[in-house]
C-alpha cells in the first residue's frame, strides 16, 4: 500500500516511523516533510492546503491512504475534497470531514456540541465586536482568574488567561475590536476557570467503534515550573500516573462516549482521531477542548506505545472495521524532550547546523521543525527535535531523554528541564 501524511512537524516524523515498520508499506511519501522524514519516506514540496496539488501527487503515486497531520487542512475541508471529486473518492482519508473539525475550528461550536451532549466542561458565554459591553458584565460576575478564548484557529496562541479584571476587559477590547488574533477573535469564548490537573485523552474512531489510545500529559509553557509564554509544547509523558483505571471509567462513560454518539447523532461523519484536552477537577474530568488529529508532542510518545500495526490500525478505521481489533499498547512509560530555537516562541533564526544527532543511544529521536541543506540537517522552526525515551516510570524515561538531549547541539538550544515535576 502507498500512503502519504500530510505535514512537516514531530507528529508527521512519528506517523512515518511507525508506518515505516509495516510490512503492508510501499511506498511512503510525506508532504512536505523534513529532515527526518526524509530518511524513511519520501519527501514532496507540497503545502498541506493546497489540495489540487495533493490530487496530482495521489493519482501519480497511486496513493490509497492519506494521513492528516495538522488541523488546518482537516478545518479547510480536505476530507470533503476527496469525496466530492469522482477521482480520488474511493482514497481512504483519516481526518474528520469539515463540519465536525469545526469541534477545532471554533471554540464555539465545540462549547455547544458539549451541551447538546451533556458532556462535562466550563460555563461559558461567547461574544463579538456588538456585544463587547455585555463581555464587560459577563466578566464582573465571575470569580478570578479569566479565561478567553479566540473562537477560531489561532497557531495556539487565542487562550489568555488573567487574574485581574481591568486586564481581562482590556484584553477583550484587543481581541473583538482591535482584532488582535485576526478573523480568529471575531468571536470570543469566555468561560469559568476550573482549577486542576490537564491531561491529554486520544480515541480513534471510524465513526462508529473507537479505541481509547494511551493517555499524555504535555508542558505547554516555555519556562521552568509552568511560566513564561505559550509553545506548541515542550515535553510530554505517557501515561498520565494519576489516570487511574477508575478515572478513566468516567472520562469513557462521561466523555469518550458521548463524543462519539454526538457525531453519530448530529450527522458529523468522522474517521480518524479526536484529541480531548481534559483536565482533572477534585475526582472528575472536564473538557477543555477538542483537537481533530494527533497532538504534538504527545504523538510523539503516544504512537510509540501502540504496539499494533498502525496500516492496520488504520485500514480498520477507512473499512469501519476498528470493532475488530484489539489495542496493544507496550506498558512502559514513554517520555519526551523537545529542543527548540532560541527566542522562541518568540522571534528565532532559522538555519542553525544540528549535531550530535548520531551519537543518541536508546532514545527515539523525532524532527519536527529541521530541513537538510547542503548535505547538513538544520533547524527550520520553533520547535526542533523531541528525544523520546522509555522506562519502568517517567522519571527513568525522562532521565534518559535528558542524557542524549544533552548530545544534541545547535545554535541557541533551548529544552525545559523540569518536566514532570508536576506529577
Amino acid at each position: 500500500m502507498n500512503i502519504l501524511i500530510l505535514g512537516s512537524g514531530g507528529r508527521e516524523h512519528t506517523f512515518a516511523w511507525k508506518l515505516a515498520q509495516s510490512k503492508k508499506l510501499s511506498k511512503l511519501f510525506v508532504a512536505p516533510g523534513n529532515a527526518g522524514t526524509d530518511n524513511i519516506a519520501t519527501n514532496v514540496p507540497i503545502g498541506v492546503n493546497d489540495f489540487q496539488e495533493i490530487k496530482k501527487l495521489v493519482l501519480k503515486e497511486n496513493i490509497q491512504l492519506v494521513v492528516v497531520g495538522p488541523e488546518d487542512p482537516l478545518v479547510n475541508g480536505i476530507h470533503d475534497f476527496f469525496l466530492a471529486d469522482a477521482e480520488i473518492k474511493n482514497i481512504a482519508v483519516i481526518g474528520p470531514e469539515k463540519l465536525a473539525a469545526t469541534l477545532e475550528g471554533s471554540k464555539e461550536f465545540a462549547k455547544e456540541f458539549m451541551m447538546r451532549h451533556q458532556i462535562p466542561t466550563a460555563q461559558y458565554k461567547s461574544f463579538t465586536s456588538e456585544t463587547v459591553e455585555e463581555g464587560f458584565k459577563f466578566l464582573e460576575q465571575l470569580n478570578p482568574p479569566y479565561v478567553l478564548k479566540a473562537d477560531g484557529l489561532a497557531a495556539g496562541k487565542g487562550v489568555v488567561i488573567l487574574n485581574d479584571l481591568d486586564d481581562a476587559k482590556n484584553e477583550l477590547k484587543s481581541m473583538l475590536v482591535d482584532k488582535k488574533f485576526g478573523s480568529a477573535s471575531a468571536t470570543v469564548v469566555i468561560e469559568e476557570f476550573l482549577d486542576g490537573i490537564e491531561l491529554s485523552v486520544f480515541v480513534l474512531t471510524d465513526g462508529d467503534s473507537y479505541k481509547v489510545l494511551p493517555t499524555a500529559k504535555d508542558y505547554k509553557r516555555i519556562g521552568e515550573g509552568d511560566t513564561g509564554l505559550n509553545t506548541g509544547g515542550m515535553g510530554a509523558i505517557s501515561p498520565v500516573p494519576f489516570a487511574s483505571k477508575a478515572f478513566m471509567d468516567k472520562i469513557e462513560q462521561r466523555i469518550v462516549k458521548p463524543t462519539v454518539e454526538g457525531l453519530k447523532m448530529d450527522n458529523m461523519p468522522y474517521k480518524g482521531f479526536i484529541f480531548i484536552g481534559l483536565i482533572k477537577v477534585g475526582d472528575d474530568p472536564k473538557v477543555i477542548e477538542y483537537n481533530v488529529r494527533m497532538g504534538d508532542p504527545e504523538t510523539e510518545v503516544v504512537l510509540p506505545r501502540i504496539q499494533n500495526d498502525l496500516v492496520d490500525l488504520l485500514q480498520a478505521v477507512a473499512d469501519q472495521k476498528l470493532a475488530e481489533i484489539e489495542l496493544q499498547l507496550d506498558e512502559r512509560t514513554a517520555t519526551t524532550v523537545m529542543t527548540v530555537s532560541g527566542g522562541y516562541p518568540g522571534s528565532y533564526e532559522k538555519g542553525k547546523e544540528i549535531t550530535g544527532i548520531e551519537s543518541i543511544k536508546d532514545s527515539l529521536v523525532f524532527h519536527a521543525g529541521t530541513t537538510l541543506k547542503e548535505g547538513k540537517v538544520v533547524t527550520n522552526g520553533g520547535r526542533v527535535m523531541a528525544i523520546t525515551s522509555f522506562g519502568s516510570d517517567f522519571k527513568t524515561a525522562l532521565s534518559k531523554s535528558y542524557e542524549n538531549v544533552e548530545k544534541i547541539s545547535f545554535e541557541g538550544m533551548n529544552y525545559r528541564k523540569d518536566l514532570g515535576f508536576d506529577l
